[in-house]
């Protein structure tokens, strides 16, 4: 095992996909989008963060009127402004299903006329709009369709929140069983031998699903979907190449994983599920940020003995402060509530530092790449905000 490191660098340097995964709430669309700033400003390269969650936080950070579908960059002197000199170019997008389905469409039927046939079909944008599996499939198309034509040096993705993630990694896999499945065949069995004319010709056991579901869809329902079905099963053998093909990228030595957590219970539990999830699944489990996390100075025990004293004894700092001359014309009673409320703060922090300290030290198999991004007095909204994060995560000039 490698030397524990306290940077993302490593990555930054090595590798061409970094994904970031992580439960809602911690921060993980920042901590994914200031890798990305850390990247550009630290190396020569064209990097592109693509965030498939559904905020939009990015684009209002970033100083971005919006952010689609077609990647947009960052001005340079954008990033000047915050104080910043990139070395690289910064990049930005965010998922637009529809649009991606769109062109996946228009790039894999067999033909125009079968492509038409789909993009038209009434059933087309209720699956493609609300299956789950649909959006998270359509968005590992993309991270593929984006790698394989390599126009960026480095890609950096943001996934969805933890659980749902899962169903993200697992996504083609599972669009190809789907439309391969003993549903699709029993949908359009029909269509299959000539229509509804000759539907009579099923064998008898499959009858009663066809009456309960054009009881239950209606017989026009019933129909687009199962032309819808029939069409888009032309690209099968296509979906099933893709499918292999994300899923090899996935698992290549050019792509890692990272864990965004905070130190709360909660989110750490969860960031061990999915970090066990990713080890059986044989995926590259390269680090974990510990996000919001109190500085180690909260955990002084010198600073703690002066709070304690602020804190128990408020009258003797004070006499000490006036009679150095530190102090004059302050009202006594009023600077010793303050010190004790001050020294009373400090203690509080020290116990949730201590139990911060005592989770992060007790994490099952933490990978090689430790990061810990320190609270900040409010939420990043802003380009400042991010370029911190930035050089928390990554060393720059």
């Amino acid at each position: 095992m490698s030397a524990r490191t306290a940077t993302l660098d490593r990555l930054i340097t090595t590798k061409e996909i970094m994904i970031f995964c992580g439960s809602g709430g911690v921060g993980k669309t920042s901590i994914a989008a200031a890798t990305g700033l850390g990247a550009a400003c630290k190396t020569r390269t064209k990097v592109l963060v693509l965030t498939i969650d559904p905020a939009r936080r990015l684009a209002d950070a970033l100083g971005i009127p919006g952010i689609g579908n077609d990647a947009v960059r960052v001005a340079p002197d954008v990033l000047e402004r915050a104080g910043l000199s990139p070395k690289g170019e910064l990049w930005v997008a965010m998922l637009d299903t529809k649009q991606s389905w769109d062109a996946l469409i228009n790039r894999h039927a067999p033909d125009q006329a079968t492509a038409e046939r789909i993009l038209s079909n009434p059933m087309y944008h209720n699956i493609t709009s609300r299956f789950v599996q649909s959006h998270d499939y359509i968005a590992m198309e993309r991270l593929h369709e984006l790698h394989a034509a390599g126009d960026y040096d480095l890609i950096v993705l943001d996934t969805p929140p933890t659980r749902h993630a899962i169903d993200f990694l697992e996504a083609p896999e599972r669009m190809a069983e789907f439309f391969g499945g003993r549903l699709i065949r029993l949908l359009t069995a029909p269509y299959r031998v000539g229509g509804k004319r000759t539907s009579r010709l099923l064998n008898v056991a499959s009858r009663p699903f066809y009456q309960v579901a054009d009881r239950v869809l209606g017989s026009q329902l019933l129909q687009d979907l199962a032309e819808f079905l029939l069409n888009f099963q032309t690209m099968y053998d296509g979906f099933v190449k893709r499918a292999d093909a994300v899923a090899a990228l996935l698992h290549d030595r050019r792509t890692s994983f990272t864990v965004v957590s905070t130190l709360e219970p909660a989110p750490l539990a969860e960031a061990e599920y999915f970090a066990e999830a990713l080890r059986e699944r044989h995926f590259d489990y390269s680090a974990i940020v510990m996000n919001k996390a109190l500085p180690d100075m909260m955990r002084d025990p010198k600073a703690a003995a002066v709070a304690q004293t602020w804190y128990k004894t408020p009258d003797a700092p004070v006499a000490t402060l006036q009679e150095n001359g530190v102090l004059t014309d302050v009202d006594d009673v009023r600077l010793g509530r303050v010190l004790a409320a001050a020294g009373e703060a400090f203690l509080n922090y020290e116990v949730v530092a201590t139990r911060e300290h005592d989770l992060a030290a007790n994490l099952r198999d933490a990978p090689d790449i430790v990061v810990s991004v320190p609270l900040l007095p409010a939420d990043v909204h802003d380009l400042g905000g991010l370029a911190h994060i930035a050089r928390t995560v990554s060393t720059f000039d």
